[in-house]
């Protein structure tokens, strides 16, 4: 059978094709994924190791009525091809194109959004429990991979769903270990013969005959009980333990690659009145070699060549975070209390030398922030001086553990946040926009933006070597090159002023500066006397940055105008004889698209700002 992914219903054709015809199809949808995704770029071996899988779950459930969730969601590619949004792809994370993640405005099928980890069992058993209340009849399905369940949440939702005994099916999509036959064949027969109804049938039967036996009838069933766990803990993992003691039947490993297989384990999870934890066993990359054979690099990749592998579309320029790590290495050459961590993204937060060079101090903690920011506290109690790599958007998960454990405490802890700003294609679960809002709100730490390599270095080194409280360095995603590097002297802890301005001063925080220098040539070119001042310490706020002799302050800022620099600038000064004009994101969720697409519907781009002060200066005359 041909199939015609643009037009055909999918849906429907997965219900009644034979596993023959499903095989075909999973082929399609990942030649259609590499073709796509080498154009527009995206997360490729998460989405290639799911296709069978998906198509399974379509096949048993019937989406939108059963609520399939897809845990951090960026592997939910072939869940949107068969829902009838494969036209979308020629745009996928494009400006005003199709979400790279799951989002309930896009399709009913998108029931919940996901763009962080490990929520996915949380939200599910809300679904659940709300189905129960309103004495609904749907199913609940929550799809997450072995990585998320580092996610202390995640224990948190397993706890209170195996206490809820309500019904519930999760898929643990294993991507990390290999399975042989023979366990995948016992696997089976086991789980086919607990999930019968024959064996269902006799265990409720003997349990409530042996509850009627006087005296001896509960020490019966006690022991039998007993017995029952010891053979069962015999033969499946410490893992399926778990799950099983919290109250969740545990069915599985099942080749994730087998279609046949992965649709008989999901019936037979169906024939449990509770809830159940399917562990399926799939390979990231799978069908395409060069992602099979490095899945990290195709996990999000840009733009490639698909006979190659290799992408197309690089700047030449190092990126902040390579500066990062390769600074941090030379650091801890000299320093040896110098240590470093981060949440599952090692290579992609720059500590891939730092862990081959220092491996006795480098940590990855795996997706549990909240975890990595207290350990580090404990690090920094005893003389260690730990270096804390986490994107903005996911260290924002660990808040209240910055400010109990971190900074009420004072202690030496320095947080390199990573993907501050608008980060593109990703979208609003991954922007960095709010870390200047969070952090201006706990007292005792200091924060620091840095513009471009030379000065993340330096600002790296003062924060490890001459500092002893809590410090955060944020800088952005991509190039760490700027323009013109000869305006700021040697980082010394303070800000630099460029230029002086009588009529606008403009306050570039940050990696803005290149926008407000040319935000500043621009108003100069106007006739206006424009000077330019880089904010590269946002707290504490200087006092001598509000000292300033200008009609107008414009402050540029790639943090939403909520609670960061700008707010903390205006409501210290705001007695000042200059007005105030704050240019930052707005109060709003900004969607996916470049830098600066985003910067442009934000009012962030050099023409929205230059336009601004104009006006201003055309409504006071």
């Amino acid at each position: 059978m041909k199939y015609d992914l643009y037009n055909d219903n999918l849906l429907d054709k997965v219900k009644t094709a034979s596993y023959e015809e499903l095989d075909e199809l999973c082929s399609d949808i990942r030649a259609f994924l590499v073709d796509s995704i080498s154009e527009t770029g995206g997360h490729l071996a998460s989405n290639l190791g799911v296709v069978e899988l998906t198509v399974a779950l379509h096949r048993v459930y019937d989406s939108p009525k059963d609520k399939i969730i897809y845990d951090v969601g960026h592997q939910s590619y072939v869940h949107k091809i068969l829902t009838g949004r494969a036209a979308g792809f020629g745009n996928l994370r494009q400006y005003k194109g199709l979400s790279g993640f799951p989002k309930r405005r896009e399709s009913e099928h998108d029931v919940y959004e996901t763009g962080h980890s490990s929520t996915s069992l949380s939200a599910a058993l809300g679904l659940a429990v709300a189905r129960d209340i309103r004495k609904e009849s749907n199913d609940v399905i929550a799809v997450i991979g072995d990585g998320s369940m580092t996610g202390g949440i995640a224990y948190e939702a397993l706890n209170n769903i195996g206490a809820s005994k309500t019904r519930i099916r999760i898929i643990l999509n294993d991507n990390g270990m290999s399975i042989s036959d023979n366990v995948g064949s016992l696997s089976r027969h086991l789980s086919s013969l607990r999930t019968s109804d024959k064996y269902l049938n006799a265990k409720h039967q003997i349990n409530s005959a042996l509850g009627t036996v006087p005296i001896v009838g509960s020490r019966l069933k006690a022991g039998i009980s007993a017995t029952k766990d010891r053979i069962k803990h015999s033969i499946i993992s410490d893992d399926a333990a778990l799950f099983e003691a919290l109250g969740i039947t545990y069915l599985g490993p099942v080749d994730g690659h087998n279609l046949e297989a992965l649709t008989e384990a999901i019936e037979a999870s169906n024939h449990i009145n509770g809830p159940t934890i399917l562990h399926v066993i799939t390979t990231k990359g799978k069908g395409y070699e060069p992602a099979e054979e490095n899945p990290s690099k195709f996990h999000g990749i840009g733009v490639f060549d698909i006979e190659s592998g290799e992408t197309k579309q690089s700047s030449g320029n190092e990126s902040y975070s390579a500066v990062f790590g390769k600074k941090l290495v030379d650091i801890a050459a000299d320093n040896r209390n110098v240590a470093a961590i981060t949440a599952a993204m090692g290579d992609a937060t720059g500590l891939g030398p730092f862990s081959e060079l220092y491996p006795d101090r480098f940590f990855d903690v795996g997706i549990a922030e909240q975890h990595a920011v207290t350990f580090a506290a404990g690090l920094a109690s005893n003389g260690m001086v730990p270096v804390v790599a986490i994107y903005s958007s996911f260290l924002q998960r660990a808040f209240d553990f910055i400010i109990e454990d971190v900074c009420l405490q004072n202690l030496h802890v320095v947080f390199a946040i990573d993907r501050a700003g608008l980060v593109g294609a990703d979208g609003e679960t991954h922007h960095g926009v709010f870390d200047l809002s969070y952090l201006n709100l706990i007292p005792g730490i200091t924060v620091f933006a840095p513009a471009g390599a030379l000065q993340l270095k330096q600002m790296l080194e003062y924060a490890v070597n001459e500092m002893s409280g809590p410090v955060a360095i944020r800088y952005p995603r991509g190039s760490a090159q700027i323009k013109e590097p000869s305006l700021l002297g040697d980082f010394d802890g303070t800000n630099t002023t460029i230029k002086t301005g009588k009529d606008v001063t403009i306050l570039a925080v940050g990696a803005m500066l290149d926008t407000g220098s040319e935000v500043c040539e621009r108003l100069a070119s106007l006739g206006y006397d424009a000077g330019l001042v880089h904010v590269s310490v946002i707290k504490p706020l200087s006092p001598e940055l509000g000292k300033l002799d200008t009609d107008l302050v414009v402050i540029i800022e790639d943090n939403t105008v909520c609670g960061g620099f700008g707010s903390s600038f205006a409501s210290e000064n705001h007695a000042r004889s200059y007005d105030i004009m704050i240019k930052g994101v707005p109060d709003e969720y900004i969607e996916h698209g470049t830098v600066a697409e985003l910067r442009r519907q934000c009012g962030l781009d050099t023409d929205s700002i230059v336009k601004g002060v104009v006006e201003h200066f055309e409504r006071k005359a």
